[in-house]
Protein backbone atom coordinates (compact mmCIF):
# COMPACT_ATOMS: atom_id res chain seq x y z
CA UNK A 1 0.00 0.00 0.00
CA UNK A 2 1.30 3.52 -1.04
CA UNK A 3 0.50 6.45 0.90
CA UNK A 4 -1.03 9.39 -0.94
CA UNK A 5 1.40 12.30 -1.36
CA UNK A 6 2.46 15.14 -4.19
CA UNK A 7 5.59 16.76 -4.48
CA UNK A 8 3.72 20.23 -3.65
CA UNK A 9 2.31 18.73 -0.69
CA UNK A 10 6.16 18.03 0.90
CA UNK A 11 6.96 21.66 -0.42
CA UNK A 12 3.79 23.12 2.03
CA UNK A 13 4.93 20.69 4.56
CA UNK A 14 8.78 21.92 4.74
CA UNK A 15 7.43 25.40 4.66
CA UNK A 16 4.96 24.74 7.81
CA UNK A 17 8.22 22.78 9.81
CA UNK A 18 10.30 25.23 9.25
CA UNK A 19 7.68 28.21 10.27
CA UNK A 20 7.28 26.63 13.29
CA UNK A 21 10.68 26.40 14.15
CA UNK A 22 10.53 29.92 13.14
CA UNK A 23 7.89 30.78 15.77
CA UNK A 24 10.04 29.01 18.68
CA UNK A 25 13.19 30.43 17.60
CA UNK A 26 11.76 34.10 17.82
CA UNK A 27 12.00 33.91 21.62
CA UNK A 28 15.21 32.23 21.97
CA UNK A 29 18.45 34.20 22.61
CA UNK A 30 21.90 33.40 23.37
CA UNK A 31 21.24 33.05 27.57
CA UNK A 32 18.77 30.05 26.24
CA UNK A 33 22.16 28.75 25.76
CA UNK A 34 24.46 29.40 28.09
CA UNK A 35 22.04 28.46 30.65
CA UNK A 36 23.15 24.85 29.76
CA UNK A 37 26.23 25.34 30.86
CA UNK A 38 25.68 27.46 33.57
CA UNK A 39 23.23 25.01 35.01
CA UNK A 40 23.77 22.12 33.04
CA UNK A 41 22.13 19.23 35.24
CA UNK A 42 18.16 19.32 34.08
CA UNK A 43 18.70 20.01 30.52
CA UNK A 44 21.50 17.24 30.00
CA UNK A 45 19.35 14.54 32.01
CA UNK A 46 16.65 15.23 29.59
CA UNK A 47 18.56 15.57 26.08
CA UNK A 48 20.52 11.82 27.39
CA UNK A 49 16.67 10.64 27.64
CA UNK A 50 15.71 12.64 24.70
CA UNK A 51 18.72 10.97 22.17
CA UNK A 52 19.59 8.04 23.96
CA UNK A 53 17.34 6.66 26.10
CA UNK A 54 13.83 7.11 23.92
CA UNK A 55 15.60 5.44 20.60
CA UNK A 56 17.43 2.86 21.88
CA UNK A 57 14.45 1.78 24.31
CA UNK A 58 12.20 1.77 21.19
CA UNK A 59 14.85 -0.01 19.32
CA UNK A 60 15.18 -2.88 22.36
CA UNK A 61 10.93 -2.96 22.81
CA UNK A 62 10.16 -3.08 18.83
CA UNK A 63 12.70 -5.67 18.31
CA UNK A 64 11.74 -8.13 21.72
CA UNK A 65 8.19 -7.52 20.53
CA UNK A 66 8.73 -8.69 16.85
CA UNK A 67 6.80 -5.43 15.39
CA UNK A 68 6.11 -5.21 11.90
CA UNK A 69 9.48 -3.81 10.20
CA UNK A 70 7.31 -0.84 8.62
CA UNK A 71 6.34 0.33 11.81
CA UNK A 72 8.87 -0.44 14.04
CA UNK A 73 11.64 1.85 11.89
CA UNK A 74 8.62 4.43 11.92
CA UNK A 75 8.73 4.96 16.07
CA UNK A 76 12.47 4.39 15.34
CA UNK A 77 12.34 7.37 13.19
CA UNK A 78 10.09 9.27 15.46
CA UNK A 79 12.10 8.33 19.04
CA UNK A 80 15.01 10.17 17.02
CA UNK A 81 13.69 13.33 16.06
CA UNK A 82 13.74 16.10 18.86
CA UNK A 83 11.28 17.61 21.14
CA UNK A 84 8.36 18.78 19.69
CA UNK A 85 7.83 22.35 19.16
CA UNK A 86 5.12 22.95 21.16
CA UNK A 87 6.62 21.42 24.74
CA UNK A 88 7.13 24.96 25.76
CA UNK A 89 3.72 25.93 25.89
CA UNK A 90 2.85 22.64 27.28
CA UNK A 91 5.29 23.06 29.98
CA UNK A 92 3.93 26.35 31.06
CA UNK A 93 0.47 25.20 31.14
CA UNK A 94 1.92 22.59 33.45
CA UNK A 95 3.70 25.17 35.35
CA UNK A 96 6.32 23.47 35.23
CA UNK A 97 10.18 24.97 34.60
CA UNK A 98 9.52 26.85 31.39
CA UNK A 99 13.08 28.04 31.32
CA UNK A 100 14.76 24.49 31.28
CA UNK A 101 12.25 23.07 28.36
CA UNK A 102 13.15 26.14 26.17
CA UNK A 103 16.86 25.07 26.96
CA UNK A 104 16.24 21.94 25.95
CA UNK A 105 14.35 22.56 22.80
CA UNK A 106 17.27 24.85 21.67
CA UNK A 107 20.04 22.63 22.59
CA UNK A 108 18.03 19.87 21.15
CA UNK A 109 17.22 21.46 17.56
CA UNK A 110 20.73 22.08 17.04
CA UNK A 111 21.72 18.34 18.25
CA UNK A 112 19.38 16.89 15.97
CA UNK A 113 20.82 18.25 13.06
CA UNK A 114 23.53 15.27 13.97
CA UNK A 115 21.44 12.60 16.38
CA UNK A 116 18.11 12.65 13.84
CA UNK A 117 19.56 10.86 11.00
CA UNK A 118 22.65 8.94 13.27
CA UNK A 119 20.13 7.65 15.38
CA UNK A 120 17.57 6.54 12.98
CA UNK A 121 20.82 4.52 10.91
CA UNK A 122 22.06 3.09 14.13
CA UNK A 123 18.84 1.94 15.36
CA UNK A 124 17.28 1.08 12.35
CA UNK A 125 20.61 -1.04 11.54
CA UNK A 126 21.15 -2.80 15.13
CA UNK A 127 17.63 -4.16 14.91
CA UNK A 128 17.29 -6.91 13.20
CA UNK A 129 13.63 -6.77 12.41
CA UNK A 130 14.23 -3.41 10.86
CA UNK A 131 17.67 -4.00 9.42
CA UNK A 132 16.61 -5.57 5.74
CA UNK A 133 13.96 -3.01 5.27
CA UNK A 134 16.68 -0.19 5.87
CA UNK A 135 18.80 -1.52 3.64
CA UNK A 136 16.89 -2.17 1.04
CA UNK A 137 15.43 2.02 0.98
CA UNK A 138 19.60 2.65 0.59
CA UNK A 139 19.79 5.43 3.62
CA UNK A 140 21.81 8.26 2.45
CA UNK A 141 22.30 10.37 5.99
CA UNK A 142 23.47 13.36 4.54
CA UNK A 143 20.54 14.12 2.85
CA UNK A 144 18.45 13.84 5.75
CA UNK A 145 20.93 16.15 7.68
CA UNK A 146 20.43 18.56 4.56
CA UNK A 147 16.65 18.22 5.00
CA UNK A 148 16.92 18.58 9.39
CA UNK A 149 19.49 21.31 8.78
CA UNK A 150 17.19 23.35 6.34
CA UNK A 151 13.80 22.88 8.68
CA UNK A 152 15.34 23.20 11.90
CA UNK A 153 18.70 24.83 11.64
CA UNK A 154 18.24 27.73 9.16
CA UNK A 155 15.01 28.83 10.81
CA UNK A 156 16.20 28.47 14.14
CA UNK A 157 18.93 31.06 13.35
CA UNK A 158 16.54 33.48 10.80
CA UNK A 159 14.59 33.62 14.19
CA UNK A 160 17.11 34.34 17.12
CA UNK A 161 18.02 37.01 14.88
CA UNK A 162 15.00 38.24 14.13
CA UNK A 163 13.92 38.18 17.76
CA UNK A 164 17.18 39.85 18.72
CA UNK A 165 16.89 42.88 16.37
CA UNK A 166 13.17 43.03 15.95
CA UNK A 167 12.17 42.19 19.97
CA UNK A 168 8.41 44.04 19.76
CA UNK A 169 8.08 42.27 16.26
CA UNK A 170 8.99 39.33 17.85
CA UNK A 171 7.13 39.65 20.78
CA UNK A 172 4.00 39.89 18.95
CA UNK A 173 4.60 37.45 16.51
CA UNK A 174 5.98 34.34 18.44
CA UNK A 175 2.19 32.64 19.98
CA UNK A 176 0.20 33.59 17.12
CA UNK A 177 2.43 32.13 14.94
CA UNK A 178 2.93 28.74 16.61
CA UNK A 179 -0.63 28.25 17.57
CA UNK A 180 -1.68 29.01 13.55
CA UNK A 181 1.51 26.63 12.30
CA UNK A 182 0.14 24.25 14.71
CA UNK A 183 -3.33 24.40 13.43
CA UNK A 184 -2.24 24.12 9.63
CA UNK A 185 0.17 21.33 10.06
CA UNK A 186 -3.22 19.41 11.86
CA UNK A 187 -5.30 20.15 9.30
CA UNK A 188 -2.11 19.38 6.66
CA UNK A 189 -2.14 15.69 8.86
CA UNK A 190 -6.24 15.52 8.58
CA UNK A 191 -6.11 15.67 5.29
CA UNK A 192 -3.23 13.22 4.38
CA UNK A 193 -5.22 10.67 6.49
CA UNK A 194 -8.32 11.51 4.66
CA UNK A 195 -6.81 10.87 1.55
CA UNK A 196 -4.87 7.60 2.52
CA UNK A 197 -8.23 6.29 5.04
CA UNK A 198 -7.76 3.24 3.12
CA UNK A 199 -4.50 2.39 4.13
CA UNK A 200 -5.23 3.73 7.59
CA UNK A 201 -8.02 1.60 8.56
CA UNK A 202 -6.31 -1.29 7.03
CA UNK A 203 -3.76 -1.15 10.13
CA UNK A 204 -5.19 1.66 12.53
CA UNK A 205 -5.46 -0.96 15.51
CA UNK A 206 -1.81 -1.35 15.79
CA UNK A 207 -1.11 2.02 14.65
CA UNK A 208 -3.18 3.60 17.70
CA UNK A 209 -2.13 0.89 19.75
CA UNK A 210 1.99 1.41 19.16
CA UNK A 211 1.84 5.48 19.09
CA UNK A 212 -0.04 4.81 22.28
CA UNK A 213 2.40 2.97 23.94
CA UNK A 214 5.43 4.66 22.36
CA UNK A 215 4.44 7.64 23.91
CA UNK A 216 3.46 6.51 27.13
CA UNK A 217 7.11 5.28 27.41
CA UNK A 218 9.08 8.88 26.28
CA UNK A 219 6.50 10.40 28.61
CA UNK A 220 7.73 7.87 31.32
CA UNK A 221 11.64 7.70 30.10
CA UNK A 222 11.61 11.68 30.57
CA UNK A 223 9.94 11.14 33.87
CA UNK A 224 12.12 8.37 35.07
CA UNK A 225 15.55 9.99 34.03
CA UNK A 226 14.88 13.18 36.07
CA UNK A 227 13.59 11.31 39.23
CA UNK A 228 16.77 9.73 39.41
CA UNK A 229 18.99 12.79 39.36
CA UNK A 230 16.58 13.88 42.02
CA UNK A 231 16.01 17.39 40.55
CA UNK A 232 12.89 19.78 41.34
CA UNK A 233 9.45 18.73 40.57
CA UNK A 234 9.40 22.12 38.40
CA UNK A 235 12.28 20.75 35.97
CA UNK A 236 11.61 17.09 36.37
CA UNK A 237 8.29 17.46 34.63
CA UNK A 238 9.74 20.10 31.72
CA UNK A 239 12.08 17.05 30.62
CA UNK A 240 8.82 14.59 31.05
CA UNK A 241 7.09 17.06 28.73
CA UNK A 242 10.50 17.47 26.36
CA UNK A 243 10.61 13.57 25.97
CA UNK A 244 7.18 13.45 25.49
CA UNK A 245 6.64 15.50 23.11
CA UNK A 246 8.26 14.18 19.79
CA UNK A 247 8.47 16.64 16.48
CA UNK A 248 6.88 14.07 14.45
CA UNK A 249 6.81 16.68 11.63
CA UNK A 250 9.78 16.29 11.02
CA UNK A 251 9.39 12.55 10.74
CA UNK A 252 7.11 12.98 7.69
CA UNK A 253 9.35 15.32 6.31
CA UNK A 254 12.04 13.04 6.12
CA UNK A 255 9.68 10.15 5.50
CA UNK A 256 7.63 12.06 2.29
CA UNK A 257 11.26 13.49 0.87
CA UNK A 258 13.01 10.12 1.25
CA UNK A 259 10.55 7.19 1.99
CA UNK A 260 6.85 8.20 0.17
CA UNK A 261 6.30 4.59 -0.01
CA UNK A 262 6.65 3.35 3.23
CA UNK A 263 2.68 4.05 4.46
CA UNK A 264 3.17 2.30 7.30
CA UNK A 265 5.64 4.52 8.59
CA UNK A 266 4.15 7.59 7.38
CA UNK A 267 1.07 6.66 9.34
CA UNK A 268 2.72 6.15 12.53
CA UNK A 269 4.47 9.80 12.47
CA UNK A 270 1.30 11.37 11.41
CA UNK A 271 -0.33 9.29 14.06
CA UNK A 272 1.85 10.90 16.18
CA UNK A 273 1.33 14.22 15.58
CA UNK A 274 -2.33 14.17 16.40
CA UNK A 275 -1.87 11.70 20.01
CA UNK A 276 1.13 13.58 21.64
CA UNK A 277 -0.97 16.88 21.52
CA UNK A 278 -4.19 15.22 23.19
CA UNK A 279 -1.46 13.11 26.03
CA UNK A 280 0.70 16.19 26.60
CA UNK A 281 -2.52 18.95 26.94
CA UNK A 282 -3.75 16.42 29.21
CA UNK A 283 -0.67 15.25 31.66
CA UNK A 284 -0.93 19.57 31.49
CA UNK A 285 -3.72 19.89 32.94
CA UNK A 286 -3.34 17.17 35.46
CA UNK A 287 0.07 19.03 36.51
CA UNK A 288 -1.87 22.44 36.43
CA UNK A 289 -5.07 21.38 38.86
CA UNK A 290 -2.16 18.99 41.29
CA UNK A 291 -0.41 22.49 41.32
CA UNK A 292 -3.27 24.55 42.36
CA UNK A 293 -5.03 22.53 44.87
CA UNK A 294 -1.02 22.16 46.93
CA UNK A 295 -1.01 25.67 46.01
CA UNK A 296 -4.48 26.16 48.21
CA UNK A 297 -3.27 23.52 50.66
CA UNK A 298 -0.41 25.61 51.75
CA UNK A 299 -2.48 28.47 51.72
CA UNK A 300 -4.53 27.05 54.03
CA UNK A 301 -1.81 25.40 56.32
CA UNK A 302 -0.15 29.21 56.34
CA UNK A 303 -3.23 30.54 57.41
CA UNK A 304 -3.70 28.29 60.34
Amino acid sequence: MQVNFSSENLMILNVILAFMMLGVSLSLTGDDFRRVLKRPDAPVVGLLAQFILLPATTCLVTWYFEVDPELALGMILVASCPGGSFSNIMTWLGRANVAVSVSMTAVSSLAAMVMTPFNFSLYGWLNPVTRPLLTEIQLDSMEILTLVVLVLGVPLIVGMYVGKQFPRFAQRAQKPMRYVTLLVLLLFVAVAFANNMDVFLATADKIVALVVLQNFMALGLGAFAAALTGLPRADRRAITMEVGIQNSGLGLAILFTFFPEASGMILIAAFWGVWHLISGLTLAGWWARSSGKNAEQTTCDDGS
